[in-house]
């Protein structure tokens, strides 16, 4: 058994959302070492094997979103729609180099319409549109590097 791409997202979310300062998966294929900042290496692993995550957290979270909760927020108080990044890596418009961006600014787009790919360590996942509407903005630049939650698109319902 591996694990996806997805599989260690979700981990992940579920080690932010919690008090969790390590967790350690051994795998025959693979070994996945998650600790936070300020968490030092378990007396077992005298060094460190992934980079930290996020700060420590000084209590609870208060009710946080379930891992599974939508890239697109409820509608601002505008009507427009935020469609956000659901995870730290670098943001494409494009397929690739020589392929035209997935969406530009006053496109109409419909559900599941791709809107573009983040990029993490050599692994692409799609945004896709959850609702239709027109594309009013393009918030973050092609290859640049996007943070957990960052506004990505600004969609105008239609």
């Amino acid at each position: 058994m591996t694990l996806s791409y997805k599989d260690i997202a979700e981990i992940i979310k579920v080690i932010d959302s919690s008090n969790l300062d390590e967790l350690i998966v051994e795998l025959p294929e693979i070994k996945l070492v998650i600790r936070r900042r300020g968490a030092g290496p378990a007396s077992s692993d005298p060094a460190p094997t992934a980079m930290p995550l996020s700060s420590p957290v000084a209590a609870p979270p208060p009710a946080a979103a379930p891992p599974t909760a939508p890239m697109s927020k409820p509608a601002r108080a505008d009507g427009m729609i935020e469609i956000r990044s659901p995870m730290v890596g670098t943001f494409y418009r494009a397929p690739s180099p020589k392929d035209p961006p997935f969406v530009e600014v006053g496109n109409l787009i419909k559900p599941g319409q791709p809107l573009c790919l983040i990029e993490v360590m050599k692994l692409y996942t799609t945004i896709e549109a959850k609702q239709a509407g027109r594309v009013v903005e393009i918030m973050a630049s092609n290859g640049a590097l996007v943070e957990y939650d960052q506004v990505l698109f600004v969609i105008a319902p239609v």
